[in-house]
């Protein structure tokens, strides 16, 4: 069992990375006509739906918010098969000639991303799909690399990074566990 090591954000470093991530996604995408932000389920959820809120409030680009279960877009699904919990494999979003910003808590091998391209590639062909994530923790396994990072922290692979966001933990901080 995994026991708290030490905080390394805090609510308000939280929200100061969210807003950056915003900022620099403005300066990438200023010339699009609009973009989608999709969160990967569950934590990718709030995080994408703070920066498009704030993406909103700074600039007058056009963004839409969706989220996605990448579940049945796993390679390790044989391995959670019984404990999986599909909740829809469709988004209500066109993403046909969008850049689409797919949005997740922590950026680790790279295979939970792998799995949210395929998910978005199978809803349409969008002109672009870039990566926002609040934390890369390195270990890679896959050539996949985030374009927007709220903070790099390396780990070993005996830790674990944990984000806890109000709707669901009841706080909001990010933790080294180990």
């Amino acid at each position: 069992m995994y026991k708290d090591k030490a905080q390394i954000m805090d609510a308000a470093d939280m929200d100061r990375a969210i807003t950056r991530i915003a900022h620099e996604i403005i300066e990438n995408c200023a010339r699009e006509e609009s973009i989608v932000i999709i969160g990967i389920r569950r934590r990718g959820i709030p995080l994408a739906e703070k920066i498009a809120e704030n993406i909103t409030s700074f600039s007058d680009l056009k963004v839409e918010v969706g989220d996605m279960d990448i579940t049945l877009y796993r390679d390790d699904l044989t391995e959670i098969f019984d404990k999986a919990t599909v909740t829809s494999d469709t988004i209500d979003i066109d993403v046909n000639k969008k850049v689409v910003i797919m949005v997740d808590d922590v950026l680790y091998t790279g295979r939970t991303c792998r799995a949210g391209m395929d998910y978005i590639m199978k809803q349409g062909r969008p002109s672009a799909i870039r990566l926002a994530v609040l934390i890369d923790r390195g270990h890679r396994e896959l050539p996949i690399r985030a374009d927007f990072i709220g903070k790099n922290v390396p780990t070993s692979h005996k830790e674990m990074i944990a984000v806890r966001v109000p709707e669901y933990d009841g706080k909001k901080e990010v933790v080294v566990m180990e």
